[in-house]
C-alpha cells in the first residue's frame, strides 16, 4: 500500500526482461496470453502488462509463472555466470525472432532423431544460402 506522498514504484528495465522472458517461454509452450491468465487467476490484459514491462511481476506471481511454464524461476533473470549467462540471454533473443517459436515446437514434435538430423541441416543450409545472398 502506498503511503501518502509516496510515489509508486516505477517498472525497471530488469522488470522488462523479465516480461520478455516471460513471453517467450508462454509462446515457445503454445500458451494464448488468455490461457496463461486463466492458469494464473489474471487477465489477458494483465497478462500483456506484465510481458511489456508496464506492470511489475511480484515474487509470488513470478513464482506461480514459473510453475504454469515449467521453468525455474532463476529462469527469468540475467544470469552473472558468464558464458551461461550470455548463452541465456541470446536464447531468449532468438525466441523473440518471429516464427522461432512456432519452429521451436515442430522440431520437438519430431520424435525421430534422424529426421531431426535431417531438420537441422536443411535448416543450416538455407541459413547460409541466405548469408551468400547477403554478401
Amino acid at each position: 500500500m502506498n503511503t501518502p506522498g509516496a510515489t509508486p514504484k516505477k517498472t525497471t528495465e530488469q522488470d522488462r526482461i523479465v516480461g520478455e522472458r516471460i513471453q517467450a517461454l508462454r509462446k515457445s509452450k503454445g500458451l494464448s496470453q488468455t490461457a496463461l491468465g486463466s492458469a494464473l487467476g489474471v487477465t489477458f490484459q494483465q497478462v500483456q502488462k506484465y510481458e511489456r514491462g508496464m506492470n511489475r511481476v511480484g515474487a509470488g506471481r513470478l513464482s506461480e509463472i514459473a510453475r504454469v511454464l515449467e521453468v525455474p524461476v532463476t529462469t527469468f533473470f540475467d544470469s552473472d555466470e558468464g558464458d551461461a549467462g550470455q548463452e541465456q540471454a541470446e536464447v531468449f533473443g532468438i525466441l523473440r525472432t518471429h516464427g522461432a517459436a512456432d519452429l521451436l515446437r515442430a522440431f520437438n514434435a519430431l520424435e525421430d532423431d534422424q529426421m531431426r538430423r535431417d531438420v537441422l541441416a536443411i535448416v543450416r543450409r538455407v541459413a547460409r544460402i541466405g548469408q551468400d545472398q547477403a554478401s
